[in-house]
């Protein structure tokens, strides 16, 4: 399967993209509980990086699917959450703003904003669901709200999303000696796994209730 025609095909590849993640946590674990004393502390600096990794991951691969979903469809903005309308002229926007630009370029983009209404939503511009390397708690959020959705969960897990995760893990790729306690390491993989999981609920229900169309 290479791509989500269906809504089925969608979650299909959600769960896939979740699964192995999922496992290579688990894998990660049993042998940090097997390692000797000096080899079970460098596990668990990996532990922080590989657990970031596949938060920012599966955010990234999610995003760009639930997306990809939308434009098979092949349905014109008109019918869409006038979100994806706005999304459309986001990146467009910084470039327009940064340019020398005469009246006529100016007029040229206006018209283009009031007609394309009536054009067909195929494209999506990969920069605005760009994680920037730096997946925080006001990314995320404002990640979910290009893809329409609710974030407020992910303020509610503001600690560990920009502190154990994120903070501790810029602190590992500057080769600073930071990392985490053996305790902690249940919480570090069931809350990483629930952060994706819930990224993944969001996606679904937008796609099973077709809220991403506009009322």
């Amino acid at each position: 399967m290479s791509k989500p025609y269906s809504e089925s095909d969608l979650s299909s590849l959600l769960d896939s993209e979740l699964t192995w993640r999922r496992r290579e946590l688990s894998d990660l674990k049993s042998a940090i509980l097997s390692a000797d004393t000096i080899s079970k502390r460098v596990l668990l600096r990996a532990l922080v990086a590989m657990a970031y990794a596949h938060w920012e991951g599966y955010v990234r691969a999610s995003a760009e699917k639930y997306f990809t979903h939308i434009t098979l469809k092949k349905r014109f903005f008109r019918e869409l959450d006038q979100q994806f309308y706005m999304n459309s002229f986001l990146a467009r926007l910084d470039a327009f703003f940064q340019s020398k630009r005469s009246t006529q370029k100016s007029c040229e983009f206006i018209t283009s904003v009031l007609a394309s209404e009536d054009s067909r939503f195929s494209f999506i511009n990969k920069d605005i669901i760009d994680t920037k390397s730096n997946l925080n708690a006001d990314v995320i959020k404002d990640l979910c709200f290009v893809c329409g959705f609710n974030g407020d969960f992910f303020e509610s897990k503001r600690i560990f999303i920009d502190v154990t995760l994120l903070k501790r893990r810029n602190a590992i790729a500057h080769g600073q000696d930071e990392g985490i306690d053996i305790s902690a390491v249940d919480e570090v993989i069931n809350e990483t796994l629930a952060l994706m999981s819930h990224f993944r609920t969001l996606i679904e229900n937008k796609i099973y209730t077709k809220a991403y169309l506009r009322v």
